[in-house]
């Protein structure tokens, strides 16, 4: 039967999606919904508005720049958000972490600072949490860089088991090296498969046709990891600048989930950025993205 992307056409960017049951749950950097844009489907493809995972905001930070939301199911009823906020005190965008006892929210932030705020080397963004075949938790993430002119690095450190502290030393994964990463590497999202370590990551600028999703296989959830090289999900001529993506496993079949941009919009500032579906196949430890299709022939 197939589907249409983008199978969200709101703006709803920096898209993660966690499964609860027989329900999926999606959450956005802040827009038209508040500062966590919260969607729910059954399907992975029609998807109908909940409202705002974050509706109140810590005292260390201020509304307005609430980036790239993700969480992790940790029980029937638990669940832990990490998000990107501006702190306050050094205006620079900086990691918090807040918990809910429902998928939907309201997620809560009761620190009082960031949990990750890497101000000498731009800030830090783009947290994604990643729990091993072990059940060690990890969270890595990017510094920004080139918010001032200095390597974008992903990093990645051990969690403590409610996923609340880094513990451990912080690892230095990848950076921008390659032409087409331009003057970053951010958006990391990490998966064990056949007891190999998957790192997708995205590079480039977000509002450019040349922003697209790169991977890497590292040996352990702390490297060594070693690029693929060319980018493995870039722009078609339905969809430009996809990236940002999360991988999840449905009915045996992995699907990349990703925001995108019409092309039509190309100079607009920014662009709108839509929630897209695309299937993730492999090749033995080669991961093989299907380019950002308006009509899709799969069904999720």
């Amino acid at each position: 039967m197939g589907f249409t992307n983008p199978v969200y056409d709101g703006g709803f960017a920096d898209p993660q999606v966690i499964a609860v049951g027989s329900q999926y749950y999606a959450h956005a950097t802040n827009g038209p919904l508040g500062n966590v844009q919260t969607l729910k489907s059954a399907d992975l493809v029609s998807w109908e508005q909940v409202g705002d995972a974050l509706p109140t905001l810590p005292g260390w930070t201020s509304p307005g720049k609430v980036w790239a939301p993700e969480a992790v199911v940790q029980g029937t009823d638990r669940f832990v958000m990490y998000y990107t906020t501006s702190d306050d005190a050094s205006g620079r965008q900086c990691v918090g972490v807040a918990v809910a006892s429902t998928a939907k929210g309201p997620y809560v932030d009761k620190s009082s600072k960031p949990l990750i705020c890497q101000v000498d080397e731009g800030g830090s963004i783009d947290a994604s949490p990643f729990q091993d075949s072990s059940g060690q938790r990890w969270l890595y993430w990017k510094n920004d860089g080139n918010a001032v002119g200095v390597d974008t690095w992903i990093y990645v450190s051990r969690l403590s088991p409610d996923g609340l502290t880094l513990t451990g030393k912080t690892t230095r994964l990848i950076k921008q090296t390659l032409p087409w990463e331009g003057n970053l590497v951010e958006a990391p999202y990490v998966i064990e498969r056949n007891g190999k370590f998957h790192l997708f990551y995205s590079a480039n600028a977000y509002d450019k046709a040349d922003y697209a999703v790169g991977h890497a296989l590292c040996e352990t959830p702390t490297g060594p990891c070693v690029k693929s090289g060319a980018p493995i999900l870039t722009s078609s001529n339905d969809a430009a600048g996809p990236g940002h993506n999360m991988v999840l496993l449905k009915n045996n079949r992995y699907w990349f989930i990703y925001h995108a941009w019409d092309p039509a919009l190309i100079g607009a500032d920014p662009p709108g950025r839509t929630m897209w579906l695309s299937e993730l196949t492999w090749t033995d430890d080669v991961p093989v993205v299907q380019p950002p299709l308006k009509k899709n022939p799969q069904t999720p």
